[in-house]
């Protein structure tokens, strides 16, 4: 099981210290009540891709996973550089997921998950990079603990009646907070706040990486393309696509200032 009983007990002893403590702020400079324990969501992240691991196929192929570990490499080298006064974790671990959906999740802890549907999608090593980049920003920006946290101070009596035996309700909720459906595999989108705080960090992590920024924007048509119509924005959780694209381009600028001081990353050959 993804919770065990004794998460729910830690969660439990860490909720009323929630009221006593104060906001922090995101890479970015927004404020953030992100209060759950590193450790114990790295915990959660790990068990999580275990779990997917287990239950869903691993691609095989060769050549995408060296492109998928290669571009990887290099953009959480480019984070680093970008952000050198966060923790980051020792080690990120990666797989390819036999799944058509053009899809990728970072989860805390440092596990990086990418569909091999997304490959159609994103049709260069720097497009990929855009994806990759966005997923590791919402996990540098703690946007899984924020999530979480705010679960827990809306919805604390959860976490009772999963010590009372309805621990499957409380599995979900959790899950949710990491971007993970009840069905495993399926990401749940971020808060609208939260997708355009990793789409800036995302394009900054790139073009530090080495990766043209300008391939974010092609990705976010490629996607748009591949997705068909949209719900109206106010629906939905996540930004419209010309809402994203005009956000990566209104900070392309600064991202092709950073690009051109950059070592041009090369994955090509992966």
């Amino acid at each position: 099981m993804f919770l065990r009983r004794r998460y729910l007990i830690r969660l439990l002893f860490v909720l009323p210290l929630l009221l006593l403590a104060g906001c922090e702020e995101t890479p970015t400079g927004r404020s953030q009540l992100a209060l759950v324990p590193e450790n114990l969501m790295a915990q959660m992240g790990e068990d999580a891709f275990d779990q997917l691991l287990n239950r869903q196929p691993v691609s095989r192929d060769a050549r995408v996973n060296q492109l998928v570990q290669c571009v990887t490499e290099k953009v959480v080298a480019g984070a680093e550089a970008s952000y050198p006064g966060l923790a980051f974790p020792e080690h990120w671990e990666v797989a390819v997921f036999e799944d058509a959906s053009p899809n990728a999740f970072a989860l805390p802890g440092g596990r990086i998950g990418v569909h091999n549907g997304l490959l159609r999608v994103a049709e260069t090593p720097a497009q990929l990079a855009a994806v990759i980049g966005h997923e590791v920003g919402h996990v540098l920006a703690d946007h899984g603990n924020e999530r979480l946290t705010q679960q827990l101070g809306i919805k604390a009596g959860l976490l009772v009646v999963g010590l009372l035996g309805e621990g499957e309700l409380v599995h979900q909720q959790l899950m949710q907070a990491l971007g993970i459906g009840a069905q495993i595999g399926i990401s749940l989108p971020f808060s609208r706040t939260h997708e355009e705080e990793a789409d800036l960090m995302g394009l900054a992590i790139m073009a530090r990486a080495g990766f043209d920024p300008q391939q974010s924007v092609v990705l976010w048509r490629n996607m748009a393309a591949a997705g068909g119509d949209q719900p109206p924005e106010f629906l939905s959780t996540h930004p419209a696509h010309e809402s994203r694209i005009n956000l990566l381009q209104a900070s392309m600028e600064d991202a092709l200032a950073t690009y051109q001081k950059a070592s041009p990353a090369d994955c090509s050959e992966s």
